[in-house]
C-alpha cells in the first residue's frame, strides 16, 4: 500500500511559499463560460475539475478515455445539471463534434496526454497517436467552434531528449498556430504514478529508494500549483502564447528522495541506490531552450509564480501542416525510422535516444524479413 501523500508538507521540500492563486476576479469570469477538460480523470484534470465544479461553473463537461478513472471522478463530484462526464477519447472527430455542439465549451483545458517517458520510448508510434494527432483532432474541432485551447505541456518539451518530449513540443507548435494557449509545467508532486509515489512505495517496503543519477534536477510544484496556472494561463489576455512560471532552481532527486524519507519514515533510514538514467531521461530539464526568450506576461513576472511568455520558433503553418501529413503516413505505416525522421524536421533540437533508434532498427529489420 502506498503511503499518503496528502498530508505531506511539500513547500518545505520546496523550501519556498506556495504560489499566488489565481484573483476572484479570474476565477468568476471562468466560470461564467462553458469549459471542457480533456483528461479530467488524470490527477491535474481531476483536481482541475474538482476546483472549477466548486465554482458553480455554467457548464463544465469532463472528457475522460479511462472507464476507472472516470468513474472514480464524477462519485467524488456532487451530482449536478453543469457537470457532464463522457467517456471517449480527443482522439474521435465525431464525438468532439458532438460534444461541441451540444455543450459549446469555450474553453478548452487540454490535460490529455501520454506523459511516461520511458514507456513512450518503447511504443512512439503510440505517443506520437495520442500526443499529436489527438491533439491535432481537438484543435480542429476546437477552431470550428470558436473555442479556446489551453494545452497542458511539459518542461520535457525543451529540447527533448524524449519522444514524449518532442511530441508535445508538437502539440505546443499545433495548438499556438491556431490561436491557442501552452503552459510549460515541471514535475508535479502527489501525481498519479509520479515519482513520488514510486519512492512512496519504495519506502513502504523499506527501501532502497531508486533514483537514477545523483546529478539529475527537476523542477517541482505542487498539484494546486499546477492547477492554479492552468487557471491562470486561461485568463492569459494575449493568445497565441507560449508561457511558464518563474520558479526558482531546480531540485535534486536525491534530495526529494531524502525529504520523503525522512517525512514518512521519521524513525528510520532508508538507504537510496543509484540506478542509470533511463532512455529518454535528461538531467537536468528546463521551462525554456537556450534559443528561446522569456518575457514578462505579467506586471509581476520577476515573482516565483508569476507567468513569462516564451518566444520560441516555429514551423509556417503551411509547413507545420505538411510534416504532420507526412509524420501521419508514417504512423499509419508503423515505419518507425520516418516518424522518428518527421518528428525531427518538426522539433529540429529533438535528439533521439538510443533505444528508440534501436527500436526504429529492429522494428524495419523484421518489417524486411
Amino acid at each position: 500500500m502506498i503511503p499518503s501523500l496528502a498530508d505531506i508538507d511539500w513547500h518545505s521540500f520546496l523550501a519556498r511559499p506556495p504560489l499566488p492563486s489565481p484573483r476572484s476576479q479570474t476565477l468568476a469570469a471562468l466560470a461564467r463560460q462553458p469549459i471542457l477538460i480533456t483528461g479530467a480523470g488524470g490527477s491535474i484534470g481531476a483536481a482541475l475539475a474538482h476546483r472549477l465544479a466548486a465554482l458553480n461553473p455554467h457548464h463544465l463537461t469532463l472528457l475522460e478515455s479511462s472507464e476507472s478513472n472516470l468513474y472514480a471522478l464524477t462519485a467524488e463530484l456532487s451530482p449536478s445539471a453543469s457537470i457532464t462526464p463522457i467517456l471517449g477519447s480527443t482522439a474521435d472527430p465525431a464525438l468532439l463534434e458532438h460534444i461541441f455542439a451540444t455543450h459549446s465549451p469555450a474553453i478548452v483545458f487540454h490535460a490529455a496526454a501520454f506523459k511516461h517517458v520511458p514507456l513512450m520510448e518503447q511504443h512512439p508510434l503510440a505517443a506520437i497517436a495520442n500526443n499529436v494527432f489527438a491533439t491535432e483532432t481537438l484543435t480542429r474541432a476546437a477552431a470550428a467552434h470558436h473555442a479556446r485551447i489551453i494545452l497542458l505541456s511539459t518542461d520535457k518539451a525543451v529540447e527533448p531528449a524524449s519522444v514524449m518530449g518532442a511530441t508535445k513540443r508538437v502539440a505546443e507548435q499545433i495548438v499556438l498556430t491556431s490561436g491557442g494557449t501552452a503552459l510549460r509545467l515541471g514535475n508535479v508532486l502527489a501525481s498519479r504514478d509520479s515519482v513520488t509515489e514510486i519512492f512512496a512505495r519504495q519506502i513502504a517496503r523499506g527501501g532502497p529508494i531508486t533514483v537514477t543519477d545523483p546529478a539529475a534536477r527537476r523542477y517541482f510544484l505542487t498539484l494546486t500549483e499546477a492547477v492554479d496556472l492552468l487557471l491562470t494561463a486561461a485568463a492569459h489576455p494575449h493568445p497565441p502564447a507560449l508561457l511558464a512560471p518563474v520558479l526558482p532552481v531546480p531540485h535534486f532527486i536525491a534530495d526529494l528522495a531524502n525529504f520523503m524519507a525522512r517525512a514518512l519514515t521519521p524513525q528510520r533510514e532508508i538507504a537510496i541506490e543509484f540506478t542509470q538514467p533511463r532512455p529518454g531521461d535528461k538531467e537536468i530539464e528546463q521551462l525554456w531552450s537556450s534559443t528561446e526568450t522569456a518575457q514578462p506576461a505579467t506586471p509581476n513576472a520577476s515573482t516565483p509564480g508569476e507567468l513569462v511568455s516564451i518566444q520560441s520558433s516555429m514551423l509556417p503553418p503551411s509547413q507545420l501542416a505538411l510534416a504532420l501529413a507526412h509524420l501521419h503516413i508514417a504512423v499509419e505505416s508503423r515505419d518507425l525510422i520516418a516518424a522518428l525522421a518527421h518528428l525531427q524536421s518538426l522539433v529540429p533540437d529533438y535528439t533521439p535516444s538510443p533505444s528508440v533508434l534501436a527500436l526504429a532498427r529492429q522494428t524495419t529489420h523484421r518489417v524486411s524479413q
